[in-house]
Parts: structure tokens; sequence; C-alpha cells
């Protein structure tokens, strides 16, 4: 690691050579390390500048810096899901908190102003260095509720936050270890807004503040009087529901703006980055040896007690953590997957990545396996795909489901096909007669399978030799059917409209599930059309793909193999290793293995797998800037770890290297996980060139689900692994 650290690889291949000795001792301690975030700041605000993710199960998070200063406009510490788990807005952006000593009997009143009061809160205003100034932060850990611990003269502040299991509401807690009670002010900041705007001071907003006032409450056991307990309710954008506040001590109303904060992470990406919050007042309680709880909620509070709903929150996330037995790395992914399953929602879906992306079919279906079938929620699993299947529309599953309500789009081609993948794999594990795989898996199936055999939306159909077409180009070009699927002002950057190399594999390897689950099923007349359209895409494969050449498969080829419009991509992208990864069958031993060689020369990094050959004239080294330069780079060599899961997979069965290739891959997958923006996840993408810089989304379900595969399923240890 550098002076600045950030890390310094090799190239990529000497991401094959054998770890030194002291690497060796180094990954060997790991092992009995917590796979807890924990970070120590000891107050260098440098230090805490890393993101963190904490969600609900049923869409809503909390995520910042480990600072607490917003450096995107999706942070805050209570992202509600209004339609769960779409619709997140922003609702308790901030909760601002100081410390100040209580006057002690006979102080002169005059002295107040002289009082010391200890700020915790940090944020970036236009001109203002917040390295300037005390920072009291000395900790943070999320084992598993994110907890930060501030060192005060006379004392250390503990705050947890706890999101309440299904519901969009949070806890905050706040321990004073002091020898004397001291006075906590708590300042709420609100946002209102839809997650992917920001707010600005306007006249329209609604001030009026209700109270409820409490009574005092006895503490368990101790016969001494509890701060007294209150509630607050506003409703700030009268188009959201209203956001309610439980708290203990005094609510001191003084309605207010607080301006001009700056996001710089949003800067960064070349969007607007500054932002207004309005806030109702403040909240004054006198903490001592007892916590005293803030208790947040959109809509309507919880009625359990704030101890209650936190014991909760971190009884569900720590259920995750398989256990001491098993690897490191395979723990902390288990815990990170945890962030994407929407189960509590009432329609349960997987969160294609945070802050931003929604409800995605292709990137459920990939991120399947691994965040359901690997720690054996299967029945989860069902319910995730019944979903999908309830909104297919002309055999086609939906691209996305738009976070603001609209109807599903379905410019995609191979969102449907990785359905028949996730079968497959479902099927594995429940077996071929379990009622839900006969009844609506396989209609399901075959519905796409019709479909598909006589065209669909968006140009897709089968050629005469049997690959899957999707697209046109030319007048009238439809373009980005593929994950590749990037614009710039409406133009497709990585055009793929043809037959693309990983959708006849797919198309393939799913023909050949269909088969075998209707046979199981007793049609035997579909299982001999699907056994079919698998041999066909095969041959037409061999036919039309191996490019001699380059020893790689053409990325994208035309429907005719002659004549006019006729064309052959010979470009060195990674959309070969996902097809050799789903259906080897589709290649010859030899093809494999030269594939793979190529790919670990041009492709391969300690981060992930690239996009596009450095050797090609169109490649993008780094993933950065404004939204064209980003979305210029995001296929056009931009790294991206999930893909990892599928290198390995076929290096696992196709190496020459035989079984040493396991310790070398199973380092490929720690350096990606290693890669991380948010603690515990990984990133989106990262930048094809050294150092790797990571990028997009802080943390992508089909990231860490294909590296948890690979872990659990690919690269198993003595005591497990079961490979696909």
């Amino acid at each position: 690691m550098s002076s600045d650290g950030s890390r310094r690889y090799a190239p990529p291949h000497e991401a094959f050579s054998p770890a030194p000795a002291a690497s060796r001792a180094q990954g060997a301690a790991l092992e009995h390390a917590s796979p807890w975030p924990h970070v120590e700041v000891r107050g260098q605000l440098s230090i805490a500048r890393k993101e963190w993710l904490h969600t609900n199960g049923a869409g809503a998070y909390a995520s910042s810096t480990i600072a607490g200063m917003h450096t995107r406009r999706y942070h805050g510490l209570l992202v509600a899901a209004l339609d769960p788990p779409r619709r997140r807005h922003v609702m308790l952006s901030h909760v601002d908190a100081s410390v100040r000593p209580i006057r002690q009997q006979g102080a002169p009143t005059e002295r107040r102003a002289a009082w010391p009061r200890w700020d915790l809160s940090k944020h970036q205003f236009p001109g203002i260095d917040p390295e300037n100034g005390s920072f009291y932060l000395e900790r943070f850990d999320q084992d598993p509720l994110p907890r930060w611990a501030y060192a005060l003269p006379g004392g250390e502040l503990e705050v947890t936050l706890g999101l309440v299991r299904g519901e969009n509401a949070a806890v905050l807690r706040y321990a004073w270890s002091g020898a004397d009670p001291v006075m906590l002010t708590l300042r709420p900041l609100l946002a209102a807004r839809h997650m992917h705007q920001l707010l600005r001071e306007n006249g329209g907003i609604s001030q009026k503040v209700e109270l409820r006032a409490g009574a005092a409450r006895a503490e368990a056991g101790s016969g001494r009087p509890s701060p007294s307990i209150g509630e607050v309710r506003v409703q700030p954008n009268r188009a959201l529901p209203r956001i309610c506040f439980r708290y203990q001590g005094t609510f001191v109303g003084s309605q207010d703006w607080w301006r001009r904060f700056e996001y710089l992470g949003e800067q960064d990406r070349g969007l607007d980055f500054l932002e207004d919050l309005w806030t109702p007042g403040h909240f004054e309680t006198v903490i001592g040896p007892e916590p005293v709880h803030l208790l947040v909620a959109v809509g309507a509070l919880p009625e359990d007690e704030p101890e209650n709903l936190l014991a909760a929150a971190s009884a569900a996330i720590r259920a995750e953590d398989p256990g001491p037995r098993r690897p490191l790395l395979e723990r902390r992914l288990c815990i990170a997957a945890e962030a994407f399953r929407a189960d509590a929602a009432a329609r349960p879906s997987v969160i294609a990545g945070y802050p931003w992306f929604e409800v995605w079919g292709r990137d459920a279906l990939i991120s399947l396996p691994g965040l359901y079938l690997v720690p054996r929620k299967t029945e989860g699993a069902i319910r995730v795909l019944r979903a999908i299947i309830d909104s297919m529309q002309d055999g086609l599953v939906p691209n996305r489901l738009p976070d603001a309500g609209e109807p599903p789009d379905f410019h995609a081609a191979d969102a449907t096909l990785w359905l028949f993948e996730a079968a497959r794999l479902l099927a594995d594990a429940i077996g071929d007669a379990h009622p839900f795989v006969t009844g609506e898996l396989l209609g399901a199936l075959r519905d796409a399978f019709e479909a598909a055999l006589r065209g669909t939306r968006n140009g897709i159909h089968i050629t005469a030799d049997g690959l899957f077409a999707a697209g046109r180009r030319g007048e009238g070009a439809i373009d980005g059917l593929t994950w590749m699927d990037a614009r710039i002002a409406g133009r497709a950057v990585t055009p793929r409209a043809g037959c693309p190399v990983e959708l006849t594999a797919l198309w393939a390897k799913g023909s050949e599930t269909l088969a075998r689950l209707a046979r199981a099923a007793g049609d035997d007349r579909l299982a001999e059309r699907a056994e079919a359209a698998a041999s066909a895409a095969r041959r037409g494969f061999a036919a039309r793909f191996w490019c001699k050449e380059t020893s790689y498969p053409y990325d994208v080829v035309s429907e005719n193999a002659e004549g006019e419009g006729a064309f052959r991509d010979a470009s060195i992208r990674a959309n070969a290793v996902i097809a050799v990864a789903v259906d080897p069958a589709c290649f010859t031993p030899e093809q494999a293995a030269a594939l793979l060689e190529r790919a670990r020369l041009e492709l391969v990094t300690p981060v992930g797998v690239r996009t596009l050959s450095p050797a090609d004239p169109a490649y993008a080294p780094r993933y950065q800037g404004g939204p064209e330069a980003r979305d210029g780079a995001y296929h056009q060599g931009t790294v991206w770890p999930f893909l990892l899961g599928f290198y390995a997979r076929a290096a696992r069965h196709s190496s020459a290297l035989g079984e040493h290739v396991l310790p070398l891959l199973h380092r490929l997958v720690a350096s990606a996980a290693a890669n991380e923006i948010a603690l515990g996840q990984v990133p989106e993408v990262a930048s094809g060139e050294a150092p790797h810089h990571p990028g997009g989304c802080f943390a992508q379900a089909f990231s860490v689900a294909e590296l948890l595969r690979v872990i659990a399923w690919d690269l198993p240890v003595q005591d497990g692994g079961a490979p696909r």
C-alpha cells in the first residue's frame, strides 16, 4: 500500500505468481480476524472518509462516510422505501449531536456562555476545510450495527444506529461513559425528497410541528425518573408521508434552513452537488449512566421499545455470518450479501446496487445463486423468482423496475436468458420435481423459449443456424440490449446488435436446462424441441464464433454469415469469458484453454476482469469524470469484479494448471473483494489501469454474489464446497 493509502497492484500476469511466505502467513492470520468492519479513527478525518452501508431487509437503507460527512446525495440516516423496496427517499439526512457540561449548583449564570460545547458532526461547506477544527471520533465499528465512539473530556459518547427490520424507521442510541452526566443536544436535518434529487430552500415547505408530550418514566429497577418521553411530527414535503420522532428530554422548536451542504462525490461525478436541509428544531436531554434513544419513522412510529428494535436488527444481520469454521472472506461476503435481499418487502426483490440502482431483472438473476443458493435460502429464491415471473411480458423478463414506480423496462435481451441459468441452479438445490419448478418455473421457461423461437420485442429471435439474435443495426437501430448497454446522446457506446457471443451460449445452456426440466415433468415433446435448439445453437456457435487470427471468439457476429451487412467483431472482450463459463460445450478443450490464456494476459486484473483489451484502440483506461466520460469508459476497458466469478469458474475447470490454479484464483477473489469503497462491500467497477481505483456503485449485488459463489462453490476449502 502506498503512502497515500491507495493500493499498488502488480501487472495482471503477476497475479498468478506464488504468494511469498510473508503474504501466506498474513493471510493465515486474517483467517482468525473478525468479519465485522472496525476502523481506528483517533480523530483523523482522513481515515474516516470511507463509506458504510446498513439496510433494513425491505429496501430502506442508511449510509454515509464514517465521519458522517455526506459526500453523495444518496447519503442519509434514513433513506426510506415508500413502496418497498422501491420509491426510496432521503427522509432523515443527519442528526447533528453536541455535548456540553451541565451547570453545577451555584455556578454563576453569566459564565454559561463560556462553558465548553463539543460538536460531533462534520460537514462540507463552501470555502471551509473540514480538516480544520476538532474531530472527536475515536473508532467506528459495524458489528453488525454501525457504532461510533467519540472521545470527549470527561468520558466517551457511543452512538449506535439501527434500522428497524422491514419498516421505514431508525433508532439512534446514545450511551455516555463519563463519571458526571452531560447535556446532549440532537438536531435532525431533513431532506424529504427522492434519492436522485436535491433539496433547495423553498417557500413551499410546511413548517408545521405537532407536539405530543409524554410523562416521565421510571428507569427499570432504579426508582429514578428517566427523561420524559415525547413525540414530534412534521411533514415538510406535503407530497410525502410525515416524519415522526420519539425522544427523551425536551424539544425546542426552531424551524430553520441549513444551507449549502457540499457533496464532493457528486461534484467528482460532474453532477449538481449543493443541498439545503431543513430542521424543525432540536432535542435536549441529560445523559448519564443510562442510554437515551431517538426513534425516527416515516408515517407512524413502531410500538416496540428502542432496545428491542435494535436487538432485532442486530440479530437479523448477525445470523448471516456462517461462523468461524468458514473462511473469513466467505463470512464477510455472506454478511455483505444481506444488504441486497429485500425479503421483507411485499414483493421480495434484489436491490441491484447501492446507492442508486433499483430492482433489475438481469442483476437479480445473476446474483440469485450467490445471494440465495449459497446460504441455502431456497424459499427466498423462490419468492424472488416468483416476483420476476409475475412481471414477465411477451416471454421477456423486465430489465428494470424503476424506483419511481413507472412501468417495467424491457429493453434487454439477456435478462430472460439468465432466468434459465437461475432455474438450473435452483433445480439443482430443490430438485427437478419440486412443485415450483414443475409448475411456475417450467411454465415461464416454456413461454420464454417459445417467444424466442417465434420472435419477440427488440428484434429478439433465433437465426436459421440456431444463434440467438437481438437488436438491429443501421437505420432504425435497436441496440444496447446486452449488459453492455451504456449510451451517450442516445447512441450505444458498445454496439452489439446481432448475435452476441454470451447470448448464444446462454441460449444453448438454457435450452438444455429446459429440456431437462421438461423431461422430468413428463413433457417429452417440449424436451425434444429444447434439445434440438441446444444442439443447433452449439453447432452454429462452433461454425461462426471462433476467430483463428486471435485464438479468441468473436464478440458479435451478424445473423447472416455472408453477404450484404455481414460482419464479425473480433474485439477481445470479457463476454467470451461469460460464454465459456456458462456453456463449456460450445468450445473445444483447446479453444477454452486458448480463450482463458488470452483473457489472463489481457483482461484479468487483481480486482476483476476488463471489458476490453488494452490493445484495442477504443480502450478507456480509467473510469472517472462526468457522465459522458464515465459512460464512455463503462464497457470499454473498465474492470468489473463480478466477471471474476465467471473467469474463476471457467479457469477452475479448464486451466492447464489443474488444482494448482485454486490458490491463485483465491488470491484474485480476495484482492477484488479488498478493493472497496464502502466497508465490507464490493463495488460495481474499477478503472482498467493500476491502481484500479474503485468506482460506480459502492455496493453491487452481483459483485458480492459472484465472488461469494466462487469462494463457496468453485474454490472449495476442505470442509465444504459444491462446484457447479
